[in-house]
């Protein structure tokens, strides 16, 4: 299983401004009010989401407490992919207990805007919408032996929530990359490092 890392943007570029449908055909747009944002690119199929799947509903309890809006997104390409259509990831969502929204990403523009490279692919955004953190759930990897605990991904949920410098040490995320469609694939995306 080949690993892709996630790009790592600079701390403090805006959060782009999209609007995307859920997996259930209803609109999201960012809420103005909320105390931040994060935003996980992920899929259905992918070995390395599989292996986060049963932790994000703690993530979602964890940000739902401290006023932040959590969306997971769905990038791949279907038509090669259709593990990760809109219907499978009804199934998915249900499967792990997501109450969260799942948005579709069908056009991949929004994972191009963001600069998302894997799956998961994670970037938390304050109330200003400036990235606060990016890299990965934590430590541990499917093959690691050790279960997700989502450990650095809530550290810096709750020091965005009791207002305090963001995590010094930010880790790549590493996964599967994200199934573009042909001759779509962004200029930083490596075809010869992909899974």
């Amino acid at each position: 299983m080949a690993e892709t890392p996630s790009t790592m943007i600079n701390l403090g570029t805006p959060i782009p401004s999209f609007t995307l449908k859920d997996c259930h055909g209803n609109e999201w747009t960012k809420c103005s009010h909320a105390r931040g944002t994060l935003v996980i690119f992920m899929c259905n199929h992918c070995p390395f989401v599989v292996h986060i799947a049963s932790i994000l509903p703690t993530i979602h309890d964890a940000c739902t407490e401290a006023g932040i809006q959590m969306v997971g997104i769905n990038s791949n390409d279907i038509e090669n992919y259709p593990a990760d259509s809109p219907e499978n990831m009804v199934s998915t969502a249900e499967a792990y207990n997501w109450t969260f929204p799942y948005l579709f990403d069908a056009d991949q523009s929004v994972a191009k805007q963001f600069d998302a490279a894997c799956t998961p692919d994670v970037f938390l955004y304050d109330q200003s919408g400036n990235l606060f953190y990016r890299g990965q759930l934590d430590d541990s990897r499917p093959q690691s032996g050790t279960e997700s605990e989502g450990k650095d991904l809530l550290e810096a949920i709750e020091l965005l929530k009791t207002a305090r410098p963001a995590p010094e040490n930010q880790k790549p995320s590493i996964g599967c990359n994200i199934k573009w469609k042909p001759d779509a694939a962004p200029e930083y995306f490596d075809p010869n490092g992909t899974a």
